[in-house]
């Protein structure tokens, strides 16, 4: 994802008067802009940063709407409609039997150790930001039995 496409979509939303979508993509570029500061590329906002932010505030949305109490009707639809708005703009993550794939051709002599501390360090470096590290972890796990 772009950040140009992320201003361009947060702009059609003003103008189509959608305040509550404006409101959730204005809050993904304020967080890429603080994650490209901090980082010290303001001037030069890549993808993988735009993505890695993204990801973040997935995250930070699936939970928020987990831990709402189901009472909370008004809270958890905002949370719901906040989690599919950011999750449109997410990059797809590998599945699980894609990942294991991967594992098994990259990475055959790392597992061959059956040292899943070592494991995870080469593969997460690897899949950072293209696959969901619990899922990895999981199938690093079923891999060192």
């Amino acid at each position: 994802m772009t950040f140009e496409k992320l201003h361009g979509d947060m702009v059609a939303a003003m103008k189509a008067r959608d305040k509550e979508r404006k409101n959730v993509i204005s809050t993904l570029i304020a967080d890429v802009k603080k994650a490209a500061i901090d980082a010290g590329t303001r001037e030069d906002i890549s993808e993988a940063l735009v993505d890695a932010v993204i990801l973040k505030s997935l995250k930070t949305a699936k939970e928020q709407l987990d831990s709402c109490p189901d009472e909370r009707v008004e809270l958890k639809a905002e949370y719901q409609y906040n989690y599919n708005v950011i999750s449109e703009y997410a990059p797809k993550l590998m599945s699980a039997d894609e990942i294991r794939e991967y594992l098994k051709a990259d990475f055959a002599d790392v597992i061959a150790t059956k040292n899943k501390g070592q494991i995870m360090k080469a593969v997460m470096s690897a899949l950072k930001g293209k696959a969901d590290g619990k899922v990895i972890n999981q199938i690093v796990a079923e891999l060192c039995k």
